[in-house]
């Protein structure tokens, strides 16, 4: 039963993180205009991985996309690449652990199978998350550096100012959803863990007799199991043949001939 409730809590929150990161990954806010010093402004500046937006305070925006690829900086192109890539994973994570699912039997699918599988959704789940932190810090970082780059141009008293930009809500965003990718393929891989089938190895131990098997009868007679060596021949009338009884076998005379 852990097991079970550990492989859909991670199927759950796996889930939240990869849709976290494809709603982060659509905003337009991953950057905004810094209204520090200018909190009354007719214009509203944001930005975001694939569009600039403008809106003024009549509550009309306008949006214009990117236009080209080539022409914008190397880390903001690797931003969206690893967002991307984690979105993918995810998706690709969460197809699989579909299937993983112990409470969801698909034909004859063996417990080691969905124990590979789960595992399986787990690390993609872990790298999708990783790679939404990665990509959300470094464009913090590059919001960071600006912002201090433009900060120290209007304290040097330069007469064109400049637009400072700081951290929008698809930031916040993309954290928590990363943190909750991870989190949820490391629940993943402990349920691998529970999934794996026992092995019992039983080792073969032969017995051997110490012994002849020899059973005994009570009486003046006795009869062995076909394991004792022959009668040496002694003189005597009863020994010179032995008779056969009716139904096949062999008997001995008694010790009562031998006197």
């Amino acid at each position: 039963m852990s097991t079970t409730i550990c492989q859909v809590m991670g199927f759950i929150v796996s889930s939240l993180g990869v849709a976290g990161c494809i709603v982060s990954t659509a905003m337009d806010m991953w950057s905004t205009q810094d209204l520090y010093d200018n909190p009354v402004t007719a214009v509203f500046q944001y930005q975001g991985l694939w569009r600039s937006c403008v809106r003024q305070s009549s509550g009309f925006t306008e949006c214009r996309p990117y236009f080209t690829i080539l022409g914008l900086p190397a880390m903001f192109q690797a931003v969206r690449a690893l967002m991307i890539v984690g979105i993918v994973l995810g998706i690709l994570g969460l197809l699989v652990c579909i299937f993983a699912l112990k409470c969801i039997r698909i034909g004859s699918m063996e417990d080691s199978a969905k124990a590979n599988m789960t595992l399986t959704s787990g690390i993609m789940f872990i790298v999708a998350g990783l790679c939404a932190i990665t990509g959300v810090s470094v464009f913090a970082n590059m919001l960071v550096t600006n912002f201090w780059m433009s900060t120290a141009n209007m304290y040097q008293g330069m007469q064109n100012v400049q637009n400072r930009y700081t951290f929008g809500s698809a930031l916040f965003v993309g954290w928590v959803a990363g943190g909750l990718a991870l989190v949820g393929g490391i629940l993943m891989c402990l349920a691998c863990r529970g999934l794996i089938p026992e092995e019992s190895r039983y080792k073969a131990v032969s017995y051997n007799a110490s012994g002849r098997n020899i059973s005994y009868r009570t009486g003046p007679y006795k009869v062995g199991s076909g394991y004792e060596p022959e009668m040496k021949t002694r003189k005597g009338a009863g020994y010179e043949e032995a008779a056969r009884s009716e139904d096949g076998r062999r008997s001995y005379p008694s010790k009562y001939d031998y006197v």
